[in-house]
């Protein structure tokens, strides 16, 4: 079955069979020409700032550029495919040409939801949609249900994690071409996998952003983010190309949902802010699927993820949860820098409250900051969270790349991994964590000139004298050995130690379809509670109408009590015993007519 087109406000679309209409915003420019397989045409100005033109027999892959009157040639913002590089030629294309198989796919339930979050550029050897197609069965073996992939807009260079996309329907070209990354979907879907793409639309990256200069009113130059002027989200033309680019992903490539980057950083004085209004277009115009949209927001705020009184989700679906990592991590490692000083101090105790409450900062003050973070999240059902141990941010953030494994070692990793599936939070993995990966995972660019030199130093500024690394010792982000170190190590499959790991993942997982995601689908709020332990050990159960879980791990070097858990133990690392030795977890459930 062919897909329909999405249409959008922005760029170049199929009108009829061989008539493409070109859609430009361009309030800094008095004319646009269109450059379209080497024939240059006039646009016609229109109202607002908008040039147009229609062509007639026009090819789908016909090359074309947006001409300026200085003569300078710019890529279409809109593109839907580049040819190449993020500042060459456009190309046209046929959203309808791909045959999908799985046009009836209807989705998995939020409840079963375990992620896998993966970048395409270093999950295989060659780095492509195409390529990935290979792992999909290995995949859904494992027992995952869900594919978060990192962000595909087109960004500047072949190399880098996607979070500088400039073009923002456009597939990165490196990666192959949008039927590539649809045929990835469709086999996806073949395995029973959803597939949810990382979406960035807090800012541009600084290399191949025309938007500034063909419409200066994009941006509120007075609006700052980290990365540079804020979008203008009030602004009608602005906000269409933003609101729609969610839903474009969504429809033309039957994606399963999306994961909002840093929305923290997504000022918006609409009457109705923009992530409320993408919101609540998706669920009226994708009705036909379960559609799971999260978000990323370090405020630790509960305002965009409501449920309704029969748990429906009106806005969005869950929230990353970095209290559970930074808790986790501080825990484990003992670091305590940055970010980590929040978590510095009995940090059992936040891990705790992660896990029973949702967030560790409700309204506390936060010692980083100095000012109140976070608001009551008791009342949020547990799968509103999104926990990791590990993610692309937390490990390639850091100097070395390093993953926990390497910082806390292999005893330790494996007790929060354990922690982690069999949470009735949602579980979010980083590939290759479940075979025990070692490769690092470090921030690589692919950059030149001056960019490259700007990224390069401020890269290695960032971390002097930070948790013990030295400026100087900084990989280079555009050394293509960065990259290439970052792939993972496929080989270590076939070792003993990752044939362990691998098995005790896919049991941690059959353990949670078993067991877990049965309590999900009616787990409300209010549902955890802590359960008093001794120093170094984190115990919580959780009530739900169909029994209670509890869980107590220990990842010190000494064996402590076992506090009092209900119920049948559904698994234990090491063996069950009566007390948690050193490095262990056990979990027990009770069921409902059992108490």
């Amino acid at each position: 079955m062919k897909s329909k087109s999405f249409l959008k406000s922005w760029g170049a679309e199929y009108v009829s069979e061989d008539r493409v209409r070109f859609r430009l915003w361009a309030t800094g420019q008095e004319k646009v020409t269109l450059r379209l397989a080497g024939k240059e045409t006039p646009m016609t100005p229109a109202d607002n700032g908008w040039f147009e033109l229609q062509v007639d027999n026009v090819a789908p892959g016909a090359e074309y550029n947006f001409v300026l009157a200085d003569g300078m040639a710019v890529p279409d913002p809109a593109s839907r495919a580049q040819k190449d590089e993020v500042n060459g030629p456009s190309l046209v294309i046929d959203p309808t040409a791909y045959a999908w198989r799985n046009s009836e796919w209807r989705g998995r339930p939020w409840e079963e939801t375990v992620v896998y979050e993966m970048h395409f550029g270093t999950f295989t050897p060659e780095g492509t949609f195409r390529a990935a197609i290979e792992k999909l069965p290995y995949l859904a073996e494992l027992g995952v249900t869900m594919l978060e992939v990192l962000p595909l807009s087109q960004f500047g260079g072949t190399r880098g994690w996607g979070y500088d996309g400039v073009l923002l329907y456009a597939p990165h070209a490196a990666y192959g071409s949008p039927d590539d990354f649809k045929a990835f979907v469709d086999a996806a879907h073949d395995h029973g996998l959803s597939v949810v793409l990382d979406i960035v639309l807090n800012h541009f990256g600084p290399e191949g952003n025309y938007l500034p200069l063909l419409a200066p009113d994009f941006f509120h130059k007075e609006r700052e983010t980290p990365w540079g002027a804020g979008i203008a989200y009030d602004v009608e033309e602005a906000r269409r190309y933003i609101v729609e680019a969610p839903l474009f992903w969504l429809q033309e490539y039957h994606l399963d949902g999306l994961r909002f980057d840093a929305i923290d950083q997504i000022e918006d004085n609409s009457s109705k802010h923009v992530l409320v209004d993408i919101a609540e277009r998706i669920r009226a115009e994708i009705t036909d699927r379960p559609i799971h949209l999260t978000t990323e927001d370090s405020r630790n705020v509960t305002f965009l993820h409501p449920r309704e009184a029969d748990g429906s989700v009106p806005l969005f679906t869950g929230e990353w949860n970095d209290d559970f990592h930074n808790a986790v991590h501080v825990f484990a490692t003992g670091e305590s820098h940055a970010y980590y000083q929040d978590f510095a101090g009995e940090p059992e105790k936040r891990v705790a409250r992660v896990l029973a409450e949702g967030f560790a900062y409700q309204g506390e003050i936060s010692p980083q900051s100095g000012e109140k973070r976070g608001v009551d999240s008791t009342g949020q059902p547990p799968v509103a969270f999104v926990d990791f141990i590990q993610n692309h941010d937390q490990v390639g953030n850091r100097a070395q790349g390093e993953r926990l494994i390497s910082l806390a070692g292999a005893d330790r990793t494996k007790v929060l991994l354990a922690t982690l599936l069999l949470s009735p939070h949602i579980p979010l993995m980083f590939m290759g964590e479940e075979y025990g990966e070692t490769q690092p995972f470090l921030f690589f660019t692919d950059f030149h000139g001056d960019l490259a030199k700007a990224v390069r130093e401020g890269r290695a500024r960032e971390f002097e004298g930070h948790a013990g690394h030295e400026g100087e010792t900084v990989p280079d982000p555009n050394d293509e050995s960065t990259f290439m170190m970052s792939k993972l190590d496929w080989n270590k499959l076939d070792s003993n130690e990752g044939k362990a790991w691998l098995a005790m993942t896919r049991e941690l997982l059959a353990l949670r379809q078993q067991h877990i995601v049965p309590l999900l689908a009616t787990a409300g709020g209010n549902s955890g509670k802590v359960i008093k332990t001794g120093d170094g050990v984190v115990a919580v159960s959780w009530t739900f109408p169909a029994g209670t879980l509890s869980m107590a791990l220990n990842i010190g070097e000494t064996a402590q009590p076992l506090p009092d858990m209900p119920g049948e133990t559904i698994f234990a690392l090491p063996a069950a015993s009566d007390t948690l030795p050193q490095h262990s977890l056990i979990v027990r459930l009770a069921a409902r007519n059992a108490q």
